[in-house]
């Protein structure tokens, strides 16, 4: 039996026409769903609703629904829009590859509830399927396989992915330490008869504050150390 798709998915890839009835033509989904994207940047995903996003449009909660059928609908709609067109990619897969993950670092840094709204379902929107297009051209003209290329590419897009959930969380203050006294409140705490390996490298200052920063730039050039052997097995 042939999945059906949501009416969401219709809409974005254009297998439906977009819901433009009622008498207030200058409400359109668009202007509905750069509206919301607004909101959930500058408050968050739970300050997000249908009523107050009516409010800041200046019109009555059910104008909505005649664009949009529910919340749910609405976040699809922007996690379509919110990302933007994808960077183009420079020559070389390493610095290609490069763009791309900066690129999709800065979208999770303005758009940080993009990692809560996308948990736990893989992308079908065009926007989404845009971005894993350009960062899989960055392999053009090598030897990986096509399994090999979207394993690169994900592992990729995991390693963006956490660090913009612990940079989400350090920039709005949520988390219950900070990160000068992590070192210090991690070093009292482990012992190392319960995690001998932990508390090694502790002992040897990996959190102390004049440690060297394991930046996010660090993580990256490890990752694609890992991409260019294999690559250099294929040759």
């Amino acid at each position: 039996m042939p999945m059906e798709i949501p009416r969401t998915l219709k809409v974005l890839w254009g297998l439906e026409e977009r819901r433009n009835r009622g008498p207030q033509p200058a409400l359109t989904l668009d202007r509905i769903v750069a509206t919301a994207i607004e909101i959930a940047d500058h408050d968050g995903l739970a300050a997000l609703s249908m009523a107050r996003l009516a409010e800041r449009l200046g019109s009555a909660p059910m104008s909505l629904y005649r664009h949009v059928a529910s919340k749910d609908e609405l976040l699809v709609f922007m996690q379509d829009a919110a990302p933007g067109e994808p960077p183009t990619l420079p020559p070389g897969w390493r610095v290609g590859l490069g763009t791309w993950a900066r690129g999709l670092q800065a979208v999770f840094h303005r758009h940080p509830w993009i990692l809560h709204a996308s948990a736990g379902r893989p992308p079908l929107e065009p926007g989404q399927l845009a971005w894993l297009d350009r960062g899989l051209s960055a392999f053009d003209g090598t030897p990986l396989t096509s399994h090999e290329r979207l394993q690169a590419v994900m592992a990729t897009l995991y390693y963006v992915r956490g660090e913009a959930q612990i940079m989400a969380v350090l920039l709005t203050g949520e988390a219950d330490v900070t990160e000068d006294a992590y070192g210090a409140l991690i070093g009292s705490l482990v012992t190392a008869d319960r995690f001998p390996a932990l508390a090694a490298a502790i002992a040897d200052g990996v959190f102390a504050p004049e440690a060297e920063d394991v930046t996010f730039e660090t993580g990256l050039s490890r990752l694609f150390d890992g991409i260019e052997l294999l690559m250099s097995a294929r040759n």
